[in-house]
């Protein structure tokens, strides 16, 4: 018999090929070894003969044990002392434990099945009857796993393509926005500025309080298409170098109808997080916090906050680079102009968050 302090590995010919470890607890030597031989062709026997040793043997053995035969009677700790520590991590679920006993009371039995035992080896040990339960257990719980790790696969599947999908979402909208800007004369970082300003400003700075950093990315996304309106404005006026006439500043007003518009017969796009923002934004980033602006003429917090925040990138990204229009205008004088509200008003609570992280914003254009 084996000292306690020593946990008896029983390896045999042909083992090492088998389906996995099956653990035996019992501190009767003899029971251990009638086990052993039954199961020693087809599994590595582990041999544990009281329920601290049974503790270990599971912790050293991890994912390799299969089933546990587990005896009732036992010293140090007992088999169903030994089964309360199993069930409470779980163990139970994931690996089939058989409780073996010689005495088969209601309230054990209750007590073993509620706590996850599968089912009863009963003493004296009958062979056959033995070995067909086992096996059918570990089958069943080793084609769960199969099948569990068959599903994950292909859930991991299904979001590496819902990845793909949102990848190619992302890149026909960046692609978009970009060719629009083309029309007017920019290199298409100008969306890519807006972004970023976009995402400083709400997460760095107040007045993105209460946005979660998935709403914040959404939002991010949906500043890129502030201007997609402008794919229906004619080139003749969009790209007109010099002031527009009061008729064709009307005309160019409609870009943002036209935009919120244009988001919303896109089918593709009403599954994206960020179409919502991305319309709102389209429609609304030329209102003012006077009344002043178009096309609703919405006023203070009648402006939701990511179209108040893009307004003033769109702006100061507007004022800091050349157009075809105008030429550039330096920092200083840019940030002068919002300050003095010649550009329109804007919440002064934005203002305050924006002149404090401008620092940060300008590092964009370097």
């Amino acid at each position: 018999m084996p000292s306690s302090e020593n946990i008896t590995d029983v390896r045999r010919d042909g083992a090492s090929g088998g389906l996995g470890t099956i653990l035996i607890v019992d501190d009767d030597a003899i029971s251990r070894i009638i086990l052993s031989e039954l199961f020693k062709d087809s599994y590595r026997v582990v041999e544990a003969e009281n329920g601290e040793e049974c503790l270990e043997a599971i912790a050293r053995e991890g994912d390799a044990v299969v089933a546990v035969l587990l005896d009732v009677m036992m010293p140090r700790l007992n088999g169903m002392e030994v089964l309360e520590r199993l069930a409470a991590d779980g163990y139970t679920k994931r690996v089939p434990v058989f409780l073996i006993t010689a005495e088969r009371t209601s309230q054990v039995m209750e007590d073993a099945y509620r706590l996850g035992v599968m089912d009863f080896i009963a003493k004296p040990i009958i062979p056959f009857v033995v070995t067909r339960r086992v096996n059918s257990v570990i089958e069943l719980f080793e084609s769960r796993k199969r099948l569990s790790s068959t599903v994950e696969d292909q859930r991991q599947q299904l979001l590496e393509r819902a990845e793909q999908i949102i990848e190619l979402n992302v890149g026909m909208i960046e692609a978009l926005s970009t060719a629009i800007e083309f029309r007017d004369g920019e290199s298409g970082d100008h969306v890519r500025r807006i972004h970023d300003i976009t995402h400083l400003m709400l997460s760095r700075t107040p007045f993105g309080a209460g946005l979660s950093e998935e709403d914040i990315d959404d939002i991010s996304l949906a500043a890129i298409m502030h201007d997609v309106g402008k794919i229906a404005i004619p080139d003749a006026i969009l790209c007109k170098p010099g002031r527009l006439t009061a008729e064709e500043f009307e005309i160019m007003k409609t870009h943002t109808v036209q935009g919120a518009d244009l988001l919303e017969r896109i089918p593709q796009m009403h599954s994206l997080g960020a179409y919502r923002y991305a319309v709102d934004i389209a429609r609304h980033h030329h209102e003012r916090w006077d009344g002043r602006g178009y096309p609703d003429g919405l006023a203070g917090d009648e402006i939701s906050i990511w179209a108040q925040v893009v307004s003033l990138a769109d702006v100061y990204d507007a004022l800091t680079n050349k157009r075809v229009y105008k030429a550039a205008f330096t920092r200083e004088e840019s940030l002068r102009m919002i300050a003095d509200g010649e550009c329109g008003t804007f919440n002064p609570e934005l203002l305050s968050c924006f002149f404090e992280i401008e620092p940060e914003i300008v590092k964009l254009y370097e």
